[in-house]
């Protein structure tokens, strides 16, 4: 089998004119990034087509430290409804340096199922991710400016709230002291980075619906509490304008292809462990104006950015998901049955068959809201037919549809059957109206104790002294209405990494509280999860080279 890269290399690629043009995009309105990436404005979303067209989630269970497929299975999925005669367009995120430099790897899927050209979108692309940390960043310099310059005048911030952000995994940098030096080299303060994914920046420009909204929720950002009790946002130093001009370019979603030419926006990046996980509203509502079937993925397990999808993104957006596909893998599926991290590529019935419950527990929560649920097969080349025939069974028990994927090793005609899957479930079967875990009227903690007790299944949930405090704040500025966006492990239901299966009676900590008044939700943070990663033992750094002339390495 080909690396991804050598496949993508050799993928036939059509002008990015052409590939909009399938879409029905006029040259004419493309801001073309080199030959085959382009701008699109977002001015031309329709909202009635958004209302009427169908929105499809692709979701998955607990995945492993190499992830479940999410990505793959959803450029498969295009690719296969549109060998079957639907129009289908694709909406994902950007991936971040920091897990494309570590452990994780790119994000631009796998085989012959990948969005290209994989290199440029794995790396810098368009160039949104930097605008998002150097506005962030400006915003940072600002009030450090602001904080020095008025000093003489009284004002000082008793308690700063931002931070700064860097696109890079790099843990000597979660906490800094800056204004070291000289009374002319700044004020004294102690700091902190987190990656850009966590940026507040990154969640505003993935929640705003057009340019007016951006520059209203970048005023409303939260910076600081003054020293008389009152908050200190971005819009009391007059640099909102500023900031917006910085995100000029990046509020446009960003047209590629597929290695078969199915259009695809890619559009903000946030991580769903430590953000809500999903692309910008922009892409979803472009992708569905321009396709009958608009294909979009959350990150990480169900529990996660499925639920953030729905409690946070398609609340404020108003959006109808039709149909959420739930994508399983032997070795996750392994993994949460007790099986050892080191085996699970090997056959094991009765651990695959134990790992049933992670995925049925998945299933139940997505019908919480209201979501038909049919369940994707993730095929590697060492799995079974016996193995898939076990989860093929099982599924069928439940009366859940269940399919296989083997986009990666064929492309389309390995979707195909998923595809069908997907589009006769719809049209039979669609979701009911979207149900949310919570009321925005719900308080602070009985919104985070019904996602942490009523989904994730913890026994009880527990609040740290800081926690409290800025739980209380945020309700003293008049913030409880806003959704909770939880950051936690990935790698199980509960706040610890190591709880696979489905674990119970466990106690969930939440032991901070993150305000994001212009992203305009709560963000909870949970167990030991960092919002600024270390790098691993072997980072992929190690790999990625350029050797005769070409980029090798990437993933």
């Amino acid at each position: 089998m080909k690396t991804d890269i050598e496949i993508a290399r050799e993928a036939r690629l059509l002008p990015i004119a052409d590939v909009a043009a399938q879409a029905g995009i006029g040259e004419d309105v493309l801001e073309p990034y080199g030959k085959y990436i382009a701008k699109v404005p977002y001015t031309l979303i329709d909202e009635e087509k958004v209302k009427n067209h169908k929105l499809v989630l692709v979701t998955a269970i607990t995945p492993t430290k190499a992830g479940i497929g999410k990505t793959t299975v959803s450029i498969g999925l295009a690719l296969g409804l549109n060998k079957i005669g639907k129009k289908a367009v694709l909406a994902l995120r950007e991936p971040s340096l920091g897990p494309c430099f570590g452990m994780k790897g790119g994000a631009a899927g796998g085989g012959y199922a990948q969005v290209l050209p994989m290199d440029k979108i794995n790396l810098h692309f368009t160039g949104d991710f930097h605008a998002i940390t150097t506005a962030h960043n400006m915003i940072a310099a600002l009030l450090d400016n602001y904080i020095y310059q008025h000093r003489e005048e009284g004002f000082a911030l008793k308690e700063t709230l931002w931070r700064r952000v860097l696109d890079v995994n790099d843990r000597n940098l979660r906490r800094i002291i800056t204004g070291c030096g000289a009374k002319t080299d700044g004020v004294l303060a102690e700091s902190g980075f987190d990656i850009t994914p966590a940026s507040e920046i990154m969640a505003i420009l993935c929640l705003a619906n057009d340019e007016d909204d951006l520059r209203r929720r970048i005023g409303n950002i939260l910076l600081g509490i003054k020293t008389d009790g009152t908050e200190f946002r971005v819009k009391d130093m007059h640099v909102e304008g500023a900031i917006c001009v910085l995100l000029r370019d990046a509020i446009n979603p960003n047209l590629v292809q597929t290695t078969e030419n199915t259009p695809a926006f890619i559009h903000g990046g946030p991580f769903a462990n430590i953000a809500h996980g999903c692309n910008t509203v922009i892409a979803t509502k472009t992708a569905l104006t321009f396709g009958d079937y608009c294909i979009t993925e959350a990150g990480f397990g169900a529990d996660l950015g499925a639920e953030k999808f729905f409690d946070i993104k398609c609340r404020k957006a108003g959006l109808q998901p039709a149909l959420t596909v739930l994508v399983a893998t032997t070795q996750g599926l392994k993994l949460h049955g007790g099986v050892a991290q080191d085996d699970i590529k090997k056959p094991n019935a009765e651990g695959l068959a134990a790992g049933f419950e992670n995925l049925d527990r998945h299933i139940e929560n997505l019908r919480k809201f209201g979501q038909t649920v049919v369940v994707c097969f993730n095929r590697y080349a060492f799995d079974t037919d016996e193995e898939m025939q076990l989860v093929a069974d099982h599924c069928a028990s439940l009366g859940v549809g269940f399919a296989e994927n083997n986009a990666f090793s064929e492309g389309g005609s390995g979707a195909v059957k998923l595809a069908e899957l997907v589009a006769q479930t719809i049209d039979a079967q669609p979701s009911l109206p979207l149900r949310f875990l919570y009321d925005e009227s719900d308080s602070i903690k009985d919104k985070i104790t019904k996602v942490s007790e009523g989904y994730y299944g913890a026994g009880r949930t527990v609040f740290t002294k800081v926690a409290e405090k800025m739980i209380a704040r945020a309700e003293e500025l008049g913030m409880a209405r806003y959704p909770v966006c939880i950051a936690k492990t990935q790698y199980s239901f509960s706040d610890h990494a190591k709880l696979f299966g489905v674990p119970k009676n466990f106690t969930f900590t939440i032991r901070d509280l993150v305000i994001n008044a212009g992203a305009e939700m709560l963000v909870a943070i949970a167990g030991d999860i960092m919002r600024m990663p270390g790098l691993p033992r072997r980072p992929q750094a190690e790999i990625i080279d350029i050797v005769n002339g070409q980029i090798e390495g990437l993933s």
